[in-house]
């Protein structure tokens, strides 16, 4: 087995099947608490969305959602984020770690 670096995001035809590959591109604790943080304050902006239906809270969710994610990736996990490659399967990634962390799944 190749390990998660040489890993092309691109050959996984089953998000069942990148998901452990996404994991391991998370081993930093760090990294994946930012992703927590960035998911949370997202989620807290679409809240705003609705709440004000003032659109510029979709793009405060967009910008931090994935602004903690590339800082923890960058800064903490020294790698590139697989949304680069796989931008559909890495945003349901997060959305599955976040509830794996929430659930106790994962350590946060």
């Amino acid at each position: 087995m190749s390990s998660p670096a040489a890993t092309d995001p691109r050959s996984f035809t089953r998000f069942a099947d990148f998901y452990p590959f996404y994991l391991g591109e998370h081993s930093n604790r760090t990294c994946r608490r930012l992703h927590f943080i960035g998911s949370t304050l997202s989620l807290a902006c679409l809240a705003m969305l609705v709440v004000t239906a003032q659109p510029q809270y979709f793009l405060y969710a967009l910008l931090l959602g994935y602004g903690f994610a590339w800082l923890g990736h960058f800064g903490f996990e020294k790698n590139k984020p697989a949304s680069f490659k796989r931008p559909l399967y890495s945003f349901m990634g997060d959305w599955v770690m976040y509830k794996d962390i929430w659930t106790g799944k994962i350590p946060f």
